[in-house]
């Protein structure tokens, strides 16, 4: 696993020890942001189920100023650390230890809006169509922003959830990506 383009381009990137988490291949990063960008003038970025933080440190990589990261698990916010630091971007990023659902809370609080968001949860707990309502409700993306799913190729997420209609819709063998943008 590497950082696959911009200014951290070749940097190698740790994997989380152990199961429980599902690196984003090389391969279907670059093509997500060969669809999104591929390169990023600032912005903001929100990693919610942050894993090793390949897509958000790429998308540091891309231009983005900020990206704050969320993982429920220990060993994922112990290996996106080590990574930011691996590629000298920790001043540009917030690292937090929470679940989805608490973290858009905490986020709608602070009533920060995103260019970036990417959401990659875990397969078998698949919520992406609550967690994009909610973001739709709480306004949390901008208006040029996007919202990347990442998912089973088997799903098939609505076309329109909320306030924000999907773009594309791309299958890399057992991966499947969704893009969202405001209709």
């Amino acid at each position: 696993m590497r950082v696959v383009s911009g200014s951290k381009k070749g940097l190698h990137l740790k994997a989380v020890p152990g199961m429980s988490t599902r690196p984003t291949t090389d391969k279907v990063k670059e093509a997500i942001y060969n669809i999104i960008g591929p390169y990023f003038d600032g912005g903001t970025g929100l990693d919610l189920f942050g894993g090793s933080g390949g897509l958000g440190i790429e998308a540091l990589s891309r231009g983005l100023e900020k990206v704050i990261f969320v993982d429920r698990d220990q060993k994922a916010i112990q290996t996106i650390k080590v990574n930011l630091e691996a590629c000298k971007l920790t001043n540009q990023a917030e690292v937090y230890r929470n679940d989805s659902t608490r973290a858009l809370k905490a986020l709608i609080k602070r009533d920060i809006k995103f260019d970036l968001i990417l959401l990659d949860p875990p397969y078998k707990q698949q919520k992406l169509t609550q967690l994009i309502h909610e973001i739709s409700e709480h306004h949390l993306l901008n208006n040029e922003g996007y919202i990347v799913a990442e998912h089973s190729s088997d799903v098939m997420l609505e076309e329109k959830i909320g306030s924000f209609k999907q773009v594309r819709h791309e299958v890399y063998g057992i991966i499947g990506v969704s893009i969202y943008r405001f209709l």
